[in-house]
């Protein structure tokens, strides 16, 4: 089998349903399975991921158990030659599957790839392709210090529409070799949520292979099933911490930053952003008429002018 495609969803049943359909029509043609993982939802998604794609493969979890030992689950039964672990707040074009597993086959010592990725606005996302943490740069991402050069860290070197190697790929979308992740073990389940992609992705190069940054775009809405309270900042600043004592020991800037990242995980420094669409107009994009490739190219040229909903008459839901 050519690919294995894993989405671990939590709470945001709508997305989920656009995203398996996207993934559906990407598929054509390929020899690929798809794994949803949910991290107890409650939210009916089962029922309605088997009515509308009964291929699909779900593992409903009683709990929450996590972002990295949900992929885990699904990658332990993974056939495909790849694997993709995909955000289910996210959105592909028809030939983006193709275009990254062609791309893999032929890239040297190939590990892991990340794409382009565009907010709902249509805005680049930096995150796309990052560089490795420095305990300098994560100090400075930690506190906001007002300095900080973006290429610290993010990935720069490259430009957004070119291809090329980058240390750390996002784990929204993230294509992985399994012969690397044999040589380099799955997921560290002790990131529950955030670091993880970090993690793998520093893992896969120190095992001797290869990241790589494919410049074809998706949409990521980006944060939609994240409420940002205390458990999100004990989540994301331990993760922080987790990676710092995993690679960097325990010495006194490491010390540092583990009182700094304890203390913003109990004060928090990150609100969630209100978006205000009242004055927007609202255009409707339908899958009946357009392609997702249509889709993802009028909201990066939209750049958030308008309110942009999609309609999916198949799916009878309007995301």
């Amino acid at each position: 089998m050519q690919l294995s495609i894993v989405i671990v969803n939590y709470k945001v049943l709508h997305l989920l349903l656009q995203c398996l359909d996207a993934v559906r029509k990407a598929m054509q043609q390929m020899d690929a399975e798809v794994f949803v993982v949910d991290n107890h939802s409650e939210d009916g998604s089962q029922a309605l991921v088997e009515k509308y794609f009964p291929d699909v493969k779900y593992i409903a979890n009683s709990a929450n158990v996590g972002f990295a030992k949900a992929n885990n689950q699904a990658i332990a039964q993974a056939k495909g030659k790849y694997v993709l672990l995909l955000n289910p707040d996210t959105i592909i074009a028809e030939d983006t599957l193709q275009n990254v597993c062609h791309f893999a086959q032929h890239a040297p010592a190939f590990g892991a790839l990340g794409v382009r990725m565009i907010d709902r606005n249509g805005k680049f996302l930096p995150e796309s392709k990052r560089n490795v943490p420095t305990l300098y740069s994560s100090f400075c991402k930690l506190t906001r210090w007002p300095i900080t050069p973006r290429k610290e860290y993010y990935c720069t070197a490259l430009s957004e529409h070119q291809a090329g190697e980058v240390p750390v790929l996002s784990g929204a979308f993230m294509l992985l070799h399994k012969e690397a992740l044999g040589d380099v073990a799955l997921l560290d389940e002790r990131y529950f949520m955030y670091g993880e992609d970090i993690d793998l992705s520093y893992a896969i190069t120190r095992a001797g292979y290869k990241n790589y940054y494919f410049p074809c775009t998706m949409v990521h809405y980006k944060g939609e099933s994240t409420s940002y309270d205390a458990a999100y900042r004990r989540n994301f600043y331990g993760a922080m911490q987790l990676f710092y004592e995993k690679y960097y020991g325990k010495g006194l800037l490491n010390g540092l930053l583990k009182v700094i990242t304890r203390l913003l995980a109990k004060i928090g420094s990150r609100k969630k952003e209100s978006v205000v669409h009242m004055s927007k107009e609202v255009v409707t994009l339908s899958t009946q008429t357009m392609s997702y490739a249509e889709i993802i190219a009028y909201i990066e040229q939209n750049q958030g002018e308008k309110l942009v909903k999609i309609e999916h008459p198949t799916l009878q839901i309007t995301v």
